[in-house]
């Protein structure tokens, strides 16, 4: 199986943001798939690719912002001949602000709606995109100069940006509402499928195959060919993915997330969630915790 990133990022409790700026993509150099914590932003600059985020895959082009809610599986693919440039913040959800109670508006929606409507990418207007690349800048240059209150800065520039973001996604027209059409209706069936059943027991090449009316050998290379990677790493990221989200948001023995996730033997449980993230299950659960209560007693 090929190993998953295990994103590293820069360990300040005050600042859990992190931002790689204008970084040159090619196929050699693009990581494999991704799977973290953080929320994240990719604002593309120029060149050409696919993204393939959660069960959707997009176009990349100048001007697109993809939207990645935290704990979704995403990976992008570039041309070989037009090479993506784009910048990439990742950050605890956290950092987005808190506003009045009265008030129903909230930095937040803009993952959420991704989330509920599976709508991850945004194209950003000609004409605003030049205020955008310049809250990219602004975080970026706050990050490298370290001045007073540089912590400061860079979440009011994030929940600046998260404001314009916000206010694209409420004028539909500028919102891509599904996929395009780089991903052929039957290879759509079975990632929206395996969103579903990806726990269960049956969710092999053979049994999708079957279900998709296609030869294993084509479902296996299309899938690789499209998505990054293979079926097997898949599901395992999808259940890693759902195992993280019962670990931080239920009392649930491990074992018992271990079962409903669809492993049988604990010991390769233990063993797969720390390919996937570095750390065994309990530990993650505790660390996690731990550093969510930090961050509110320091700000809160």
């Amino acid at each position: 199986m090929q190993k998953p990133l295990i994103k590293n990022f820069i360990n300040d409790p005050l600042l859990p943001f992190d931002i790689v700026f204008k970084d040159k993509k090619t196929p050699n150099r693009e990581l494999p798939e991704h799977l973290h914590d953080r929320f994240e932003l990719v604002y593309v600059y120029s060149g050409k690719g696919t993204f393939f985020l959660n069960q959707m895959l997009y176009e990349m082009n100048e001007g697109d912002l993809f939207i990645i809610p935290g704990n979704t599986i995403h990976q992008a693919l570039p041309d070989s001949e037009s090479p993506i440039t784009a910048t990439a913040i990742f950050f605890d959800p956290q950092l987005i602000g808190h506003y009045s109670s009265a008030d129903s508006f909230t930095n937040m929606q803009v993952f959420d709606r991704a989330r509920k409507n599976k709508s991850y990418k945004l194209v950003v207007p000609a004409t605003i995109r030049p205020l955008f690349e310049e809250k990219l800048k602004q975080m970026h240059e706050e990050l490298e100069q370290h001045e007073a209150g540089f912590r400061y800065a860079v979440q009011l520039n994030l929940n600046s940006l998260l404001i314009i973001i916000n206010r694209l996604i409420l004028k539909e027209s500028h919102h891509q509402l599904a996929a395009s059409d780089v991903c052929p209706s039957w290879l759509l069936n079975i990632l929206q499928h395996l969103d579903q059943f990806h726990t269960d027991q049956i969710a092999g090449l053979s049994y999708l195959a079957k279900h998709s009316s296609v030869s294993a050998a084509h479902l296996s290379r299309a899938f690789k060919q499209l998505t990054g990677m293979n079926i097997t790493d898949y599901v395992n990221a999808k259940r890693i993915s759902t195992a993280k989200e019962l670990l931080l948001t239920t009392n649930l023995g491990i074992d018992t997330i271990a079962h409903n996730c669809g492993y049988e033997s604990l010991p390769y449980f233990h063993k797969l969630f720390k390919k996937f993230t570095g750390v065994t299950p309990g530990i993650y659960r505790r660390k996690v915790l731990e550093s969510r209560k930090q961050f509110r007693n320091e700000y809160y």
